[in-house]
């Protein structure tokens, strides 16, 4: 059990084809309560832990010293059995709060993720990973309208990402 939760945490920090960019620093401050609830995956750069993952939700929880964060995807379909990690999350810049350090399987993988665009009127956010290999567009609602949505990634591609890469998964059911 426990190899099979290293492999696990290896995969989860192994991307697959997309190249990296340097993203830029979140400098927008963000009041945690407005990362809490459900979030849902609207696209992503390939990884390999979310390889065929469909309809992906985070569900962000507030706790004493931060979030605990459930991650589930279906994998190949919406109709098939969920997959879930749990992860616990710290604000490590208090200055904006965009800046999170996930920790996951009680502490044994860790990974930064910024908040690098969140636009609360519009209820998505861009989340990515300091080294430019991860970046996922987060929605609070099941999927964004197609005019909200092209926003979204024209932002992605201002910040350099390759937005051909971007995988559409079939959205979450609400």
């Amino acid at each position: 059990m426990r190899i099979l939760l290293l492999a696990v945490c290896a995969a989860l920090l192994s991307a697959t084809s997309a190249a990296a960019v340097t993203p830029p620093k979140p400098e927008e401050h963000i009041e945690p309560t407005k990362m809490l609830g459900r979030w849902y995956e609207v696209a992503r750069l390939p990884n390999k832990t979310q390889r065929d993952c469909q309809a992906g939700i985070s569900e962000w929880a507030r706790e004493a010293d931060g979030f605990d964060v459930l991650q589930v995807c279906h994998r190949g379909s919406v109709s098939a059995p969920p997959t879930e990690w749990k992860a616990k999350a710290k604000v490590l810049d208090p200055k904006t709060n965009a800046r999170f350090k996930m920790t996951f399987f009680g502490g044994l993988l860790s990974q930064e993720y910024w908040v690098l665009e969140h636009r609360s009127d519009q209820g998505w956010l861009i989340l990515g990973t300091p080294n430019g290999k991860y970046l996922w567009l987060m929605s609070q609602r099941p999927s964004l309208a197609s005019g909200v949505k092209a926003q979204a990634v024209a932002r992605i591609k201002q910040m350099g990402y390759d937005v051909s890469a971007l995988e559409f998964p079939q959205p979450a059911r609400n």
